[in-house]
């Protein structure tokens, strides 16, 4: 793959960041990751994307989505790019 169409913006340590993350790598996703401000009132570009200065936030222009909360990120993530194969009934 070339560039990739995902930005994750995120802080450094940041445990909500993190969990991101991992799930992009699970998926084996490319992403830009851009680090944002540590003040909250400074976010101004998150703020600008999403609406929202809080982060995790990401930008997948595969599909037009800008979303943030680490948990919204996830199901989302996993609904879009997981392996729809596994099932639950044995």
């Amino acid at each position: 793959m070339s560039e990739s169409d995902i930005t994750l913006y995120r802080l450094q340590a940041c445990p909500f960041c993190e969990r991101v993350v991992r799930t992009l790598d699970e998926y084996d996703l490319d992403y830009r990751s851009r680090f944002v401000e540590p003040m909250h009132s400074d976010r101004d570009v998150v703020k600008r994307l999403s609406g929202k200065r809080t982060v995790p936030a990401i930008v997948d222009e595969n599909t037009g989505v800008t979303m943030s909360e680490s948990a919204n990120i996830v199901a989302y993530l996993e609904r879009t790019y997981g392996d729809t194969t596994e099932g639950g009934a044995a």
